[in-house]
């Protein structure tokens, strides 16, 4: 992809997000764009980067640092870590990115909070929640949340930010909004129950369901192949 076409990509990207939002009432400035990178080589964050984007998703470890080392020179490029997360890749992700969505078990973030370095920020964090209840999908059941982000919140070096999920798909914005309620409904419980965390973050909504995930109050929606194409084999 040139450079002009990418730009031009996220720009649609960007229009996108603002008419979803300006559709369901709300301001302008209610939601970000995270551009999700994964298998992009780094040559094509560096044009969106360019582009004015600054937040990037990516779900493989060792792919996403050997980006990090060729992008060093980009001292605001923001990290999010998005894919699946095990216990061998915490020490790696709590030093090297700002984010992590995928949080899912009390373990896994225990040892983030251990591992993240203390000359750097606390780490923020989204528990990602299973809100289809799919067998093969990670992230932690609905009627668990509650249990889990309680005591997430009160481990130190992290962030408690929100909540994050990938619904199963579905083919009309009425089915795709169900679950995407679902999860609102349940960070508005958290919200009540954990009055002192800064939840004030969705991660909900991707190129197929961005309007959906925008009516149900995401604010920040995750953008692969609308900014960056179809994703590259690995």
């Amino acid at each position: 992809m040139t450079d002009n076409a990418l730009s031009e990509s996220l720009i649609r990207a960007r229009h996108r997000l603002e008419k979803a939002l300006i559709d369901a009432g709300r301001p302008t400035t209610d939601a970000t764009l995270l551009a999700v990178s994964k298998t992009k080589p780094a040559s094509m964050i560096r044009q969106a980067y360019a582009a004015g984007q600054q937040a990037f998703g990516e779900n493989y470890l060792q792919e996403a640092l050997d980006k990090q080392t060729e992008l060093a020179d980009l001292a605001d490029i923001e990290w999010h870590f998005i894919g699946p997360l095990q216990s061998n890749k915490t020490r790696a992700v709590a030093e090297n990115f700002a984010w992590v969505h995928s949080v899912d078990r009390l373990k896994i973030a225990k040892r983030l909070s251990e591992q993240r370095p203390n000359d750097s920020a606390p780490l923020n964090v989204c528990l990602q929640v299973n809100i289809s209840k799919e067998e093969t999908k990670s992230g932690v059941l609905p009627e668990a949340l509650g249990e889990l982000a309680a005591e997430v919140a009160r481990l130190p070096r992290l962030r408690l930010r929100g909540l994050m999920a990938i619904p199963a798909p579905a083919d009309t914005l009425e089915a795709q909004r169900q679950p995407l309620a679902a999860l609102r409904e349940a960070f508005e419980r958290l919200k009540s129950d954990l009055p002192d965390a800064p939840l004030d973050t969705l991660s909900m909504g991707m190129s197929d369901d961005l309007e959906a995930a925008i009516l149900e109050g995401a604010t920040q929606v995750r953008l692969g192949t609308a900014i960056f194409g179809a994703r590259d084999a690995r």
